[in-house]
């Protein structure tokens, strides 16, 4: 990949209203990042938008310094060395920020969670899991936080473990954590997804949380309250298609209500780290697919009418929606729908939730 599009790329990503499912759509149907940038503003404007705000050229470059005088670097989602299971996850990262050795993804990867105000039994568990399954060639996936991420991390530092992190690359958080994040990112693998200089702000976490489960074959959860965001990471992990197991605790410990719920849903009742190793089995090759060429779309043949727009528009509202449903009623194509609801999105008009469905903003 050149310096031009990589810059492309970057731009494209940094880009108002361009989300990560967007950017993989731009890149698929206009094969390049040089050529979706191009096409932004005639695709915001059939979507009703008055002009695209494009990231000007002067911010990607000075986020590409700044990452590099960090002792950081970008990897794009179709580079060698991305994880190809984050790869086959709906709105994987296009680009992530990384100090460290992105080749320990490539190995069996388990992510460990939990509660912040974890117990101490907990958290001896946590370290003692993460020790044993690093020890077995296992590289452990968690997200610095504090109780449970924490204690997984440092069990792991024998082995291999990858932290992902809300905020910027140069932001630790919570502060406590500080050294861990630096000895991690020099001795193991720091991941970000946000710009260097962002605040871990509360939106970031899910977006965080998806990384974590799309990163492992499986998510382990140890004592987790019943609207958690280690809940959030593990039902990820299941629409991803990965293993999801948790330790059972009291019902008479708060902590241990997500868990047990979780169990009772169907997840994988764990107490060793025989366990672990049992529910996850052989790897499936198939999960580990090697970066495919992008198929450039026929962009004079696909356009939009004012009939698709308003037939697609038309059943948008506040409530999230899916796109399988949006096809269904409105009678259009797959692609049309698609592509209508790209324009939408880059005016500012739709926004995506999980679980491919979009609802008006």
């Amino acid at each position: 990949m050149t310096s031009a599009e990589r810059l492309a790329r970057l731009r494209l990503i940094r880009t108002p209203h361009v989300g990560p499912v967007s950017w993989h759509q731009l890149i698929q149907r206009f094969g390049s990042g040089e050529a979706a940038i191009d096409a932004l503003p005639d695709l915001a404007l059939r979507g009703g938008a008055g002009r695209a705000r494009v990231a000007p050229v002067e911010v990607a470059e000075r986020e590409i310094e700044r990452v590099a005088a960090l002792g950081a670097r970008h990897v794009f989602s179709d580079e060698q060395g991305y994880s190809p299971l984050l790869r086959e996850v709906e709105g994987a990262p296009p680009v992530l920020i990384v100090r460290g050795d992105m080749a320990m993804l490539r190995r069996p990867c388990v992510a460990i969670v939990g509660a912040r105000n974890a117990s101490a039994i907990a958290c001896r568990f946590a370290r003692q899991m993460a020790a044993d399954l690093s020890a077995q060639g296992v590289t452990i996936v968690s997200g610095l936080a504090r109780g449970v991420d924490t204690a997984a991390h440092v069990g792991a530092l024998g082995g291999s473990t990858a932290a992902v992190i809300a905020s910027g690359i140069d932001i630790a958080f919570p502060t406590e954590n500080a050294g861990l994040q630096d000895r991690i990112a020099a001795e193991q693998l720091l991941i970000a997804e946000q710009p260097p200089g962002t605040d871990p702000l509360a939106r970031h976490f899910p977006a965080r949380n998806r990384i974590i489960a799309g990163l492992a074959h499986g998510t382990l959860v140890i004592e987790a309250a019943p609207r958690s965001g280690s809940l959030i990471t593990a039902r990820r992990a299941g629409d991803y298609g990965r293993e999801v197991l948790a330790v059972p605790g009291s019902p008479l410990d708060p902590r241990a209500q997500g868990c047990n719920q979780l169990i009772r849903e169907g997840a994988t009742l764990i107490q060793t780290v025989e366990d672990v190793i049992e529910a996850l089995g052989p790897i499936d090759v198939r999960m580990a697919r090697e970066p495919r060429r992008a198929h450039v779309e026929n962009v004079d043949v696909e356009r939009t009418g004012d009939g698709d727009r308003d037939a697609v528009s038309g059943l948008l509202g506040p409530t999230p929606v899916a796109i399988d449903e949006l096809v269904r009623q409105s009678g259009r194509s797959t692609a049309a729908v698609q592509l209508v609801l790209l324009e939408l999105e880059l005016a500012g008009r739709v926004v995506r939730h999980a679980g491919a469905r979009v609802a008006l903003m």
